[in-house]
């Protein structure tokens, strides 16, 4: 490789989600940005895979093609819970499409990896970026070492961005550290051949039960476009009882009790049940800090009223994306830094509230006996669940919304920033 091939504007560090749309973005825009992925596509990432109608949006913003092969469309979401079963469809808004999709992250991460890179995104696969580079005057990153092609590679931009995840060894070694008092999560999920694969509804399932103990969570079945069945369950770690749970074990008891028709089974499993860990809530930060922004997992940005983060991380990587071209027109250093540290100041105006009342709302139900009554008296209720549907899936109207959207977007508001 040549010095010109390891120097870009931007460097972003991990093609998931939020990596690829903060390179398509900044490539959009006209900047020149390095894509540096540590495994090599196709592969795979722990996700229960289901895009509700925000991350959908954001999709469609990108030019993403959501119409081929290998998506599956649903209209709604089914909830089970308290001895009931309602079907919600989403809500038809001015802000978001009307529909949801299903698509594997082995698929998924690959296509918006390419998507990057057709925009002018220079993606680099197998390259395992294993520190930042310094400034020694200043401590602020201009660049990364890898290992890339079996040797040591250094890489230098007067930005990076670090989207390599939940374990997000970059912002560690930024001196970065999680946040304590954010909730985190568990997922376990498992693929199987099953005749469900055609449902046009994705489902939730509200009590998730560890013999007599009632667990903070929720189990779903997603169907895919390739004949299967995304079956998992993602749990919280606001009960006592997180640390002791075996959680591949509790998802093959739930399994087991099943329908036999569905194939929920060993004989009809894709591979062995996975797991991995939702950083949620903002859970690390400052987002931005001496030359380096944090996007999607990195920058905990999973949802923690449903566990969802693919939309989060496509909108932050469009959010950082516009922050990074307005500051390198700004003339002097002072203005450029000025304009990137609006990056975490808007990410808390747009998130900081909700993220709060979720977290509030996941302390409560920690406690079973919260989990029970609300299962058991507010699934019977049609207009109540409607609007529960709205708050977890963040999916509001901003402006002449109805009085749900109106509510929602006022508890936000006046909740303080997470």
């Amino acid at each position: 490789m040549t010095d010109s091939t390891r120097q870009a504007d931007v460097i972003v560090v991990g093609a998931g989600p939020a990596g690829s749309a903060t390179a398509y973005w900044l490539a959009h825009a006209g900047l020149d940005v390095l894509l540096l992925e540590k495994a090599v596509f196709p592969r795979d990432k722990i996700c229960g895979d289901g895009l509700t109608p925000r991350a959908v949006r954001a999709l469609i913003a990108m030019g993403v093609d959501i119409d081929g092969d290998g998506w599956s469309r649903n209209r709604g979401l089914r909830i089970y819970g308290g001895g009931h079963r309602v079907e919600l469809d989403w809500p038809e808004l001015a802000s978001f499409p009307d529909f949801g999709l299903v698509r594997s992250r082995m698929d998924l991460d690959q296509l918006l990896a390419e998507h990057a890179e057709k925009a002018g995104a220079r993606l680099h696969q197998g390259c395992n970026v294993t520190a930042p580079v310094l400034d020694e005057r200043t401590h602020r990153i201009i660049g990364v070492t890898a290992k890339y092609q079996g040797e040591e590679v250094e890489f230098r931009a007067p930005l990076v961005v670090a989207a390599d995840g939940n374990s997000t060894r970059l912002s560690l070694a930024m001196g970065l550290q999680r946040r304590e008092d954010r909730p985190m999560g568990v997922a376990v999920r498992r693929y199987y051949d099953s005749p469900r694969h055609t449902d046009d509804y994705m489902e939730a399932w509200l009590e998730l039960w560890d013999g007599q103990r009632l667990l903070p969570g929720y189990g779903w079945v997603f169907p895919l476009a390739d004949g299967t069945c995304n079956v998992g369950l993602g749990l919280l770690n606001t009960s006592k009882s997180f640390q002791n749970v075996d959680y591949r074990a509790m998802l093959k008891g739930w399994t087991s009790s099943m329908p036999a028709e569905w194939e929920f089974d060993e004989d009809h499993a894709r591979g062995p049940a996975r797991g991995a860990a939702l950083p949620m809530g903002f859970n690390r930060q400052p987002h931005y800090t001496r030359g380096m922004l944090l996007v999607g997992d990195a920058g905990g940005m999973i949802n923690p009223f449903n566990g969802e983060g693919i939309d989060y991380a496509l909108e932050s990587g469009r959010l950082a994306a516009d922050i990074m071209v307005q500051a390198r027109s700004r003339r002097t250093p002072a203005q450029r830094e000025r304009t990137l540290y609006e990056y975490p100041r808007i990410l808390k105006d747009e998130h900081g509230g909700y993220f709060t009342l979720a977290r509030v709302f996941v302390q409560a139900i920690g406690d079973p006996r919260v989990m029970k009554f609300l299962t058991s008296h507010g699934l019977p209720h049609p207009t109540l669940m409607r609007f529960t549907l709205k708050l977890l899936a963040n999916l509001t109207d901003p402006h002449g919304g109805d009085a749900m959207d109106r509510l929602i977007n006022a508890m936000q508001k006046v909740a303080p920033a997470a």
